[in-house]
């Protein structure tokens, strides 16, 4: 009998499935999700019961993501053997489709508020340079000098605070699309 190990601590849905840990799989939930069609949603649970597992798995489904050198990648292979491939087109049309701007706050908790804000100004920037691929458009070369210090953690504490919009428009300038949040 085949014994797949459990994926203690593994938060990365990639992670999990190319290295065949045991899953459960969830991922009708992205159907369900859709299905309600609302503006935002929330997701609350107990500590340790899979909440970034979870983001991360909406991430790779939904997300227009990039390798390093700002080629597409396509995560399809993530799904081939879940739930979510028997929705149909209506809902696999969308898998690959958007910008995701994926924030975790477990490495926040921390003594006082220095550190905490270092840690989320950290997170911040590793979604800046996760899509570093849109510095390319023509559109945001205005923008690039603040992207940059952004992305580098030389930005001034009002940018931080403003940050998440701002790459919001960023994607926004890039894709052509109207952010939804």
């Amino acid at each position: 009998m085949d014994h797949k190990p459990l994926p203690v601590g593994v938060d990365d849905f990639e992670k999990l499935v190319t290295r065949g840990y045991y899953y459960i799989d969830k991922t009708w939930f992205m159907k369900e999700l859709l299905d309600k069609k609302g503006d935002v949603n929330l997701f609350t649970r107990p500590r340790r019961f899979g909440k970034t597992l979870n983001m991360s798995m909406l991430q790779y489904f939904f997300e227009d993501m990039h390798t390093d050198d700002g080629e597409k990648k396509d995560n399809a292979y993530l799904f081939e053997q879940m739930k979510i491939m028997e929705a149909g087109e209506d809902y696999l049309a969308h898998m690959g489709r958007y910008p995701v701007i994926n924030l975790t706050l477990k490495d926040a908790k921390q003594p006082d508020f220095e550190l905490a804000y270092a840690a989320i100004r950290r997170q911040i920037a590793n979604e800046y340079y996760r899509h570093r691929y849109i510095l390319q458009a023509e559109g945001l070369s205005e923008k690039k000098e603040e992207y940059l210090n952004i992305m580098r953690r030389k930005a001034d504490r009002d940018s931080y605070n403003q940050s998440i919009q701002f790459l919001s428009q960023c994607l926004e300038a890039y894709y052509g699309k109207k952010r939804s949040y």
